[in-house]
């Protein structure tokens, strides 16, 4: 048997967080970090496409919260203990300057994930934190005084244990046996598979919309892109987090309601079009598209109206014109089924929140037993705030173990 003051189980983000700020803290303390694979670190080795989006620009708690589908109540006083800018200041700390893009995503000014990697490499190394990679947990068991965690090789004996296994099953399904309520995960970031004519040759054509899934009152805006497989993009993105329960419900079959002018309804739409009619009454209506999107769509648009490539502005009908603002503001199309947002596969679900202290991020059912990261009930959008909430609670388990040994 292996004696240890902390076991963190999961060797990713949270789980080196949580072990780094514990040996920081308390030096003295036997930390270990048990990984079942053959490396670690391997979910920020590929994140933001090799860049590790590390956090987001959003300093204010009650506003990044926001951007979490679960989670947002629950990470309200936790934010407000440990938020983004002091992401920042740890990570400058241990030498990594972070930069923030446009878009308010914040990576590493070397623009590579292995920044990321040599930290926490070099910081467990400097702390004589062991990292055990291999270690599969079969069981885990509670004593009066300890936990007991058998792995494929050996036993493992600690005071205090870490969850930090992202969305692993096996250990859901472990946690269930002690008495735990694990939420049946879904995937939450996903875009939408849909065979349509109106977007069969147009990839890569991006258009800031707004989208609603018909007969629900799920909604969202951002740019929509349109890719060989159907729609993605931030927009589709948040759609798909904030229905992940409702959409895989409809087993992600759904029709989608596009609003390519964004905020305008269908009686703005039809006076913006007669105005042009007025105005362009010479011109031809699938020339130049009088909108803030491409002319490829605008014509694509035109087509489905049933308007000819050589009409001209004048010649409009009145149900030309009706199907021209349909398919303007609220084009119809059908999903069918869905696809991985590049590698960033995020799910909904896990650890019922409800049974969790977010004051210290320990059990609230078994006593030494914190939780890190994704194996909770929490996701959130992309854009580093799953990192984020990751940083956050392994700070607050880390802190709260440190004041109880």
């Amino acid at each position: 048997m292996k004696n240890y003051d902390v076991i963190i189980a999961g060797g990713g983000a949270a789980g080196f967080f949580t072990a780094i700020n514990i040996a920081e803290a308390n030096p003295k303390l036997k930390v270990a970090i048990l990984e079942r694979g053959k490396e670690v670190l391997s979910k920020v080795r590929i994140s933001g496409g090799g860049r590790c989006n590390v956090t987001h620009a959003c300093f204010v708690p009650n506003d990044l919260v926001k951007f979490y589908p679960r989670g947002e109540k629950e990470l309200r006083g936790p934010f407000n203990r440990f938020c983004s800018g002091d992401t920042i200041e740890w990570f400058e700390k241990h030498g990594v300057e972070l930069k923030i893009e446009e878009d308010g995503r914040m990576f590493p000014v070397t623009d590579s994930s292995q920044t990321i990697i040599d930290c926490f490499m070099d910081a467990v190394k400097k702390l004589n934190i062991q990292v055990l990679t291999g270690e599969s947990i079969q069981s885990l068991y509670k004593t009066e005084t300890h936990w007991k965690i058998e792995t494929n090789k050996e036993v493992f004996v600690a005071v205090h244990l870490v969850m930090a296994t992202g969305s692993n099953p096996k250990m859901w399904d472990m946690l269930a046996e002690l008495g735990h309520t694990v939420i049946p995960p879904v995937p939450s970031l996903f875009t939408f598979n849909i065979k349509d004519p109106r977007i069969k040759d147009l990839m890569g054509v991006s258009a800031i919309a707004s989208v609603k899934v018909k007969n629900s009152k799920l909604e969202a805006s951002g740019p929509l892109l349109i890719t060989h497989w159907g729609m993605s993009g931030p927009g589709i993105l948040r759609l798909s987090a904030w229905g992940a329960r409702e959409l895989a419900a409809k087993d992600y079959q759904f029709v989608l309601q596009v609003n390519w002018l964004n905020d305008l309804d269908s009686d703005e739409c039809l006076e913006l079009l007669k105005q042009l009619k007025q105005d362009q009454a010479r011109k031809t209506v699938a020339k130049q598209s009088p909108f803030n999107f491409p002319n490829r769509l605008w014509q694509s648009l035109v087509t489905a109206s049933g308007i000819t490539s050589e009409t001209r502005w004048a010649d409009l009908s009145r149900n030309h014109m009706e199907a021209l603002a349909g398919q303007l503001v609220n084009g119809e199309y059908n999903v069918n089924g869905k696809s991985t947002f590049k590698e960033e596969f995020v799910t909904a679900g896990g650890i019922n929140l409800k049974e969790v202290n977010f004051k210290t991020m320990e059990s609230k059912l078994l006593e030494k037993l914190y939780f890190a990261g994704e194996i909770l009930d929490i996701d959130a959008i992309t854009g580093g705030f799953n990192f984020q909430n990751a940083w956050t609670g392994g700070f607050i388990a880390a802190e709260s173990i440190c004041k109880k040994i």
